[in-house]
């Protein structure tokens, strides 16, 4: 295909024009890009539980400082697989195209996912391409959909957050959402600030060789840190209560926030997790993490309190840390 050629109607079709994008584009996804596609894919899985998460990808812009929607396609979804201690195993991939998106931005964005697919140890065995009219998608939306084998040797789960549980973060925070900001409004960040998209998996492995009776993991995305723990202190019925001192921001972050009147906490990031492990397991989780760039944030009351989560500032005194009322920054993932 030519070089400025651009993403027709009929490349949906079912017809030669489809065939072509397929084989000349969309091939290489796979481990094999001379395999015999068909309807379904047939896969030997090893024995034990497995784990099966889909989400779905409508990033702008398309392309971001340290990523693009295809990065973060492969990536977030092997990422669902890791926070239920599930190692990635293979994936579907779902395009939406819209009329008249470049071929080049087409083939950048599916060498970004084949990079992703490696990088995350997993496979692409499966997949759809459909294509809609000019103005209908934005110029590309992405489904996934994967499967991983559970290697955590209890549940990873919400339900099992307990009184006393440490809480634990694997990275500085707010970095993603930075980044989509600033790659949507063209802020000129010195030093820029690029997404923190990366697969969770290896970190989550070591902690699981380590034997670390991990309660929960939930990665921080929309919504960022303070989501994540509303989400968990509901479910759990307990108070969360971190340490305002404690949590990781690197500077440019911290200096875009307070321009623009953000709040770290309530920023995306798409390689970052909120770990609860009991209080007996800090000492080999800590370590760990702060190598990461992160480390110990707060800990589990041993009660449920007035508030599903506390905020203790740097002189002492608590305040409720809530959940967003609207959206901050529409489109990040």
């Amino acid at each position: 295909m030519e070089e400025n050629a651009r993403i027709r109607l009929a490349h949906g079709g079912g017809g030669t024009l489809m065939q072509q994008l397929i084989d000349q584009e969309l091939r290489r996804l796979y481990a094999d890009p001379q395999q015999l596609l068909h309807d379904a894919a047939s896969l030997t899985l090893p024995p034990g539980q497995l784990a099966f998460t889909t989400d779905s990808y409508v990033v702008q812009p398309l392309e971001f400082p340290g990523g693009d929607i295809g990065s973060l396609a492969i990536t977030g979804t092997a990422n669902d697989l890791a926070m239920a201690g599930a190692r990635p195993l293979h994936l579907s991939v779902a395009l939406i195209l819209e009329e008249g998106l470049p071929l080049s931005l087409l083939r950048r964005v599916v060498g970004s996912m084949v990079a992703a697919s490696r990088a995350c140890g997993l496979t692409i065995v499966t997949g759809d391409t459909k294509v809609v009219e000019r103005g209908k998608a934005d110029g590309l939306f992405i489904n996934t959909s994967g499967i991983g084998v559970v290697e955590a040797p209890q549940a990873i789960h919400p339900s099992r957050i307990a009184a006393g549980d440490q809480l634990l973060v694997s990275g500085d925070l707010g970095r993603h959402g930075v980044a989509i900001l600033a790659a949507r409004h063209g802020l000129q960040l010195d030093p820029p600030v690029l997404s923190d998209c990366a697969p969770l998996w290896p970190l989550v492995q070591q902690l699981l060789q380590r034997g670390v009776g991990i309660h929960c993991l939930r990665d921080l995305t929309r919504g960022g840190l303070a989501s994540a723990l509303q989400e968990l202190a509901l479910a759990a019925g307990l108070t969360l209560q971190i340490e305002e001192e404690q949590l990781p921001v690197i500077e440019p972050v911290a200096r875009c926030c307070d321009l623009l009147g953000f709040e770290p906490l309530h920023l995306a990031n798409e390689g970052r997790f909120l770990a609860v492990v009991p209080a007996e397991s800090i000492d080999r989780v800590a370590p760990l993490l702060e190598t990461w760039g992160g480390g110990w944030i707060g800990s589990v009351l041993p009660e449920r309190g007035e508030a599903p989560v506390l905020l203790r500032t740097a002189y002492g005194s608590s305040r409720v840390l809530r959940p967003l009322s609207g959206e901050l920054l529409p489109r990040i993932c």
